[in-house]
């Protein structure tokens, strides 16, 4: 039987020579992959560039949307402030408004023979009076209108038609008569007046009566 021929230590540097020249083919190989790689994705100082523009142009125009949004926001909130200040009185006024009507109502109930007859009620009416003027001048001093529209063209927006008259005189759409003043805080109607209307009448036809609603 044949020995098998045994490994002498001069063999073995040979083996391990061949296993580190193996390695080093592969990671020459491996380096190679990543330098392609990494030329391929590597952009030109043009194309880098036309990237830096496009990112700084966006970062530009999201600086300018939120200085924008900022700019609005405050604004708004000032408007807010403007008109909280503006109307907020507004729900006061209106039931002032009443107190108003009240004391005018009760002037209106005094005749003219009775306030002669009675030094006492007269006495009594001018006191009224006096309450009432001082209703009138706060609410103007606060930026509040009496609307007195008798004469005046009839407007949707102001006035409120409680009936039509029949009156030969006027034109159509013309207020002839005045139930109850109407109040404007600032721009902003409060209440409306309450009026009765000309149903027709004269060569002058005012517009928008056609369709005139005095059922409200």
């Amino acid at each position: 039987m044949k020995n098998k021929k045994q490994k002498t230590p001069e063999d073995e540097p040979n083996e391990s020579e061949a296993l580190s020249g193996d390695q080093e083919a592969l990671e020459s190989t491996d380096v190679k992959k990543v330098d392609a790689e990494t030329t391929d994705t590597e952009l030109t100082p043009e194309a880098r560039i036309v990237e830096l523009e496009a990112a700084l142009a966006d970062l530009k125009d999201r600086s300018l949307r939120a200085l924008a949004d900022g700019e609005n926001t405050r604004r708004r909130a000032e408007r807010e402030v403007a008109d909280a200040k503006k109307y907020g009185p507004s729900g006061l006024v209106k039931d002032l408004l009443n107190v108003s009507d009240n004391l005018h109502r009760a002037l209106e109930s005094v005749s003219e023979e009775l306030k002669e007859s009675d030094e006492t009620i007269k006495n009594l009416v001018v006191g009224v009076e006096m309450v009432a003027k001082e209703f009138l001048s706060a609410f103007e001093k606060h930026g509040v209108t009496k609307l007195d529209p008798l004469g005046d063209k009839f407007d949707h927006a102001f006035h409120q038609a409680m009936f039509e008259v029949e009156d030969s005189t006027q034109p159509a759409g013309t207020i002839v008569q005045l139930l109850q003043p109407g109040y404007v805080l600032h721009d902003r109607l409060l209440r409306p007046a309450m009026v009765a209307v000309s149903k027709g009448g004269g060569d002058e036809v005012l517009d928008d009566v056609e369709h005139l609603d005095t059922t409200a």
